[in-house]
This record gives structure tokens, C-alpha cells and sequence, in this order.
């Protein structure tokens, strides 16, 4: 029994965190430039049908746009639409002269500007439906209310953002901001983190979205570009990519899965080694952080949020509020469902990240939604089971 190593133990039960290309969800990556600054946008294939709507994801805050991959790949096989998922203002590799302007206004303004032109480079007169989560969400319901893209928006689908908790949440939003990890000494690392700590609970999802979030420390690079700059020499990963036993080294990428004691045993163990120079233990332990200080814009938080209620429901476009609990409603929207002046859908099963913990569920809830309101045509018969 005392010969047995670790793995033999635990018989070689480990998760692979390796982060998966962007690739394998989104057709392309492109900037669209306007006057407020450079935006990068990711793109599902363009669709065959001329009259596909085109589906503009808007993330929450400190996400990027490669939150909405798997999301993405799941309704392009469901209905013919085009995604096109933005990095906003201060996120991901979007670049504009203030990142930390993040108010309702400037955030409304950039992603409306960025739609138009990106139609225009493109020769094409898509109708646009907006969805948001979170703080994308408040944006989507800023820019149906003041009009921004006129007569082109055809609806919109919110995911996780009520006016009242969102308020309530503010309190606390601080102190939840310090509990993060500060750096990380790897991706891999990250997206370990994100899964175990709740954020995201979907590991499939934390693959390809946690490196739109951090950038390299030294470089200011986001991971999520710097992983993949050299990408004709780096092998693309399956998404349900595994480790193997076959080998008593472990994979770097891999992160052994230890009971309590043996992570005890394994904090005492490890003053016998020998330490890394100063210098060198910052990098092995701080080599990235988050892409956006989140802390540093608290000023416009309640912007995002104020009144969000009473606009939603007073947007004349077809609307769809997605929750991952009921509890989340607060009492002008439950009056206002009760209305039917919206539709609702609650999931169960997920945290806030509702479209990375469960992305073909909420998929399939949207593409219901645009089917039955004609907003766009299923793909295949074999869809109507799944959609209607």
C-alpha cells in the first residue's frame, strides 16, 4: 500500500482547466472602428438566409464576448441568425480612449455605433435583436429605450438583471469585488478559480471564456490573444479534451483533484523545497490579473440599474427576461408579467452566469422566442422538437 503514489490512489481522477480556442466557437474575430474607439467583435458564419435577424450579445461586467461561445454555437444549429458578440468598452481586446467610462450613456452609445457600422462595412440591412446579461442586459434596455438603433431592433432578451436586486446587490458588490483572487500564476489557474469558486459552473464554458477576462501582467496582452498569436503552432484542443493516465508525469494543464488531507500534507511538504528567487516567484505566482478594475467604476453602477424596471417594460419591442430564480423579481416587473407585457423564463440549475452554466437550454428558450414572434426561421424540422 505504501507504494502506491498519489495517482494510484485516487486513481488518476484529475480535471483538465487547458483553455480551448475561440475557434472552435466563432467563425471569425474582427475590430470595428468608429469614433469612440476600436471594438472587437467575434462572428458566427454569416447566414444563408437573407433575412436572418442578427443577434447582438452584449456580456456583464468583467466578462468579454467569448462568454457567449457555446451559447453562440448552439443557436446558429438551431435558427438561422448571425451572432455577433462584442467586447465592450474597458473588456476584452476592445480599445477606446477612456476604458473607464462605463456609464449607461457611453456604453449605449458605443455599442449602437458599433451595430451601424458594422452594417454598413458589411452592405447589409439586418434586423438586429439584442441580448444581454447583467450589466449587458441594463444596456440592451438603455439603448431599446432611447431609440439608438431606430427602426432596425426587432426585440430584445435580458438575462439575469432586475432593477431591484441589482440595487440591493450594489451594497455588497465591494466586498464581493475583494473576495477575487487578485492574480493568477496561469490560465489554467483562472479558469480552475472561476469554476471553483461558483462563477462559472459550466467547465466547458470557463474553457473559452476566463481568458477573455485576464491579461498578462508583464505584456497587458489579453490572454485570450496571447494564447493563440502563435496559433499555427499551437495544436487546437477537442472541447471535451481529457488527460490521460498514460504517464506517471502529469500534464502541466491538469489539475489533480486532492482530498483535504492530502492538500495538508502537501502544505507542510512543501518548506523542504527549494525556493524560487524573489524575482522569479512574482511571475510564477502573479502572471495575470483581470482586464478591467471593476472597483474603479463603481460610480457608474447605479446608472445601469436605476428605473431599469419601468424602461423594460415600457420598450414597445417584444421583450424576454431570463432568471436563474424566481426570487429575483422585484415587484414592478411581477406586476408587469402578470400584464403579459413580457415574457419570462426561470432556470434552475445555474448561478448568474445563466448562458455559460446552461448556454443550449437558454439557446433554445431565445430561439422559441424569435420563432414564435417570426423573428427568425428554424434551420430543420428536426429543431421543432427542441424550439416549439
Amino acid at each position: 500500500f505504501k507504494s502506491l503514489n498519489k495517482r494510484d490512489l485516487l486513481g488518476g481522477r484529475k480535471r483538465d482547466y487547458s483553455a480551448v480556442h475561440w475557434k472552435q466557437y466563432f467563425h471569425d474575430r474582427n475590430f470595428v472602428t468608429i469614433q469612440r474607439g476600436k471594438f472587437c467583435v467575434y462572428l458566427s458564419p454569416p447566414s444563408e438566409n437573407e433575412d436572418a435577424p442578427l443577434l447582438v450579445m452584449l456580456h456583464g461586467g468583467g466578462y468579454s464576448a467569448l462568454t457567449w461561445a457555446h451559447f453562440s454555437t448552439s443557436i446558429t444549429e438551431l435558427i438561422h441568425c448571425q451572432v455577433l458578440a462584442i467586447d465592450l468598452r474597458g473588456h476584452g481586446e476592445t480599445e477606446t480612449a477612456d476604458d473607464k467610462d462605463l456609464s449607461a450613456d457611453s456604453l449605449s452609445a458605443d455599442v449602437a455605433e458599433v451595430i451601424l457600422q458594422y452594417t454598413k462595412d458589411q452592405n447589409i440591412n439586418s434586423n438586429v435583436f439584442l441580448v444581454g446579461h447583467s450589466m449587458g442586459g441594463a444596456i440592451a434596455v438603455h439603448i431599446a429605450s432611447q431609440r439608438l438603433l431606430d427602426t432596425c431592433l426587432l426585440g430584445l432578451s435580458v438575462i439575469d438583471v432586475v432593477e431591484g436586486t441589482a440595487l440591493d446587490a450594489l451594497a455588497s458588490m465591494q466586498s464581493f469585488l475583494r473576495s477575487r483572487p487578485t492574480h493568477f500564476k496561469s490560465v489554467e489557474h483562472a479558469i480552475e478559480w472561476s469554476v471553483r469558486s461558483g462563477q462559472i459552473r459550466n467547465l466547458d464554458s470557463a474553457k473559452v471564456s476566463m481568458q477573455g477576462q485576464i491579461v498578462n501582467i508583464q505584456t497587458g496582452k489579453l490572454a485570450a490573444s496571447e494564447l493563440w498569436d502563435d496559433a499555427a503552432t499551437v495544436e487546437m484542443k477537442p472541447k471535451d479534451d481529457t488527460c490521460t493516465d498514460s504517464s506517471d508525469k502529469l500534464n502541466p494543464n491538469c489539475i489533480l483533484e486532492e482530498p483535504e488531507d492530502e492538500k495538508a500534507n502537501n502544505a507542510n511538504t512543501s518548506s523542504f523545497k527549494s525556493p524560487l528567487p524573489p524575482d522569479q516567484q512574482i511571475q510564477e505566482t502573479k502572471k495575470y490579473s483581470w482586464r478591467i478594475n471593476l472597483a474603479q467604476t463603481e460610480e457608474h453602477w447605479p446608472g445601469w440599474f436605476k428605473g431599469l424596471s419601468n424602461m423594460f417594460l415600457e420598450v414597445p419591442v417584444p421583450k424576454l427576461l431570463l432568471l436563474a430564480s424566481i426570487d429575483g423579481l422585484d415587484r414592478t416587473l411581477t406586476v408587469g408579467q402578470m400584464q403579459g407585457k413580457f415574457q419570462m423564463r426561470v432556470l434552475a440549475r445555474c448561478g448568474h452566469a445563466v448562458h455559460e452554466d446552461r448556454p443550449h437550454e437558454v439557446a433554445e428558450v431565445v430561439s422559441q422566442f424569435l420563432v414564435r414572434h417570426k423573428f427568425a426561421q428554424l434551420k430543420t424540422d428536426e429543431c421543432v422538437d427542441h424550439v416549439i
